[in-house]
C-alpha cells in the first residue's frame, strides 16, 4: 500500500508539498476495488479502497474530495491498526485542507500525531493548515477593520447631509 502512495506522490506534484492525482488515477483506482470486489479478498477490497480514497482527497475535484472524504470516514471505525488509523485520518486531513475547512483538517491532524507524533507528513500538513488559519485570520481581520472603517464613513457623511 505504502509503495501507491510513494510512486503517485512523486509523479504528481501539488501546491503545499500535497500531490494532486488525476481523473486518470481516480478511475484506475476504481477498477480496482471492483476487480477486488469480484475476487471477494476482503483485504484487498480494503486495500483498495484506501487507494482509491487517496486518490479522491487529491484529486482537484471537490466532488471527489468530498466522496474520499465519506468513504474514509465510513471505513475509520472499523479501522484497528493504529498505522491504517494512522493513514486514514491524515487522508481525511488532507481532503478537509483541499475542501479549505482548516480547523477540521487541523482536528484529524492532531489526532494522527497522537499515534505518530514524528510523521513528517503530517507535521509538514498541519504547518500548512497553521499558516493557512493565520492568513485567513489576518484577512478576516482586514476585512472588519475595513468594513467598519467605511461604515464610519458612511456615519459620517450622513450626518453632514
Amino acid at each position: 500500500m505504502n509503495q501507491f502512495f510513494e510512486s503517485v506522490t512523486n509523479f504528481f506534484g501539488g501546491g503545499d508539498n500535497i500531490p494532486w492525482s488525476t481523473p486518470d488515477v481516480v478511475l484506475g483506482c476504481e477498477r480496482e476495488v471492483a476487480d477486488a470486489e469480484r475476487d471477494g479478498s476482503q483485504d484487498r477490497v480494503n486495500d483498495c479502497i484506501v487507494r482509491l480514497s487517496w486518490a479522491l482527497v487529491h484529486s482537484r475535484q471537490p466532488e471527489d474530495v468530498q466522496r474520499g472524504i465519506a468513504m474514509l470516514e465510513a471505513s475509520l471505525t472499523n479501522t484497528s491498526s493504529p498505522l491504517q488509523k494512522r493513514e486514514k485520518l491524515y487522508l481525511l486531513a488532507v481532503g478537509h485542507y483541499r475542501g479549505g475547512d482548516y480547523s477540521r483538517s487541523r482536528h484529524f491532524l492532531n489526532q494522527c500525531l497522537e499515534i505518530a507524533p514524528d510523521w513528517r507528513q503530517a507535521l509538514s500538513l498541519k504547518k500548512n493548515v497553521e499558516e493557512r488559519i493565520t492568513k485567513d485570520g489576518v484577512i478576516g481581520i482586514g476585512i472588519a477593520a475595513t468594513a467598519a472603517s467605511l461604515i464610519g464613513v458612511a456615519v459620517a457623511l450622513a450626518r453632514r447631509g
